[in-house]
């Protein structure tokens, strides 16, 4: 009976803690510290957080206010934590452009994800991505940027424009003029093997859409 009123008497204390814990001022939330912003402000991210002061720490749903955060087109990952006894930190890792697009309403960036995350000029040295129908839901983009992504550095800082008329049909112009062609995803990693030595050749077009029979024009 001793055992049983000591383990009764130890539960009401934790719910006692847990209730003080749930209600009490001095956990509750009297700073946010926001970290991984480049262009993204603290202020735009905490107001996108709805994440009042005062509130006690345990009443904070952190994934929710994750997916709240993670709504802002610029944020690729959003993480948010309690951090006792009274912060709250979120976490942003932001989207950067690997290509753009030109559109009526100005020049859109997209990350390696394929995501038109922005309206803005992009950064110096971005290729251009010139496809019918650009943007998120495109299948060509998304295969245009997949084949940047697996390209060798030495070779992705010479591409000027990619060109994708469809997602099985990827040209890189680089900035000398010469074209790469690449065909589709597939093999990927193959034809970025080959195409280093190919470019050492003279010529204008290199083609490795098939990278067993590489040819140069």
């Amino acid at each position: 009976m001793r055992t049983v009123l000591l383990g009764a008497g130890v539960v009401a204390v934790l719910l006692g803690a847990i209730a003080v814990a749930w209600f009490s001022p001095l956990l509750s939330v009297r700073a946010i510290e926001v970290t991984g912003v480049e262009v993204l402000t603290h202020d735009e991210v905490v107001e996108a957080l709805r994440v009042a002061e005062g509130t006690p720490l345990l009443q904070v749903d952190t994934a929710a206010a994750a997916r709240r955060v993670a709504t802002m087109p610029r944020a690729e990952s959003v993480r948010v934590q309690r951090v006792y006894p009274s912060t709250v930190r979120v976490t942003v890792s932001e989207r950067e452009a690997v290509v753009f697009f030109e559109a009526p309403d100005g020049t859109h960036s997209v990350d390696r994800e394929g995501v038109d995350f922005a309206v803005e000029p992009p950064p110096m040295f971005t290729p251009r991505l010139v496809t019918p129908s650009p943007g998120t839901a495109d299948p060509a983009t998304r295969a245009a940027v997949e084949v940047l992504e697996k390209l060798p550095p030495d070779l992705r800082v010479q591409v000027e424009s990619i060109e994708a008329p469809s997602e099985s049909d990827i040209s890189l112009v680089l900035t000398d003029g010469r074209t790469v062609v690449w065909g589709g995803v597939d093999r990927s990693e193959r034809k970025a093997a080959v195409i280093g030595p190919l470019l050492t050749q003279p010529g204008q077009r290199f083609d490795v859409a098939s990278p067993d029979l590489p040819t140069v024009r």
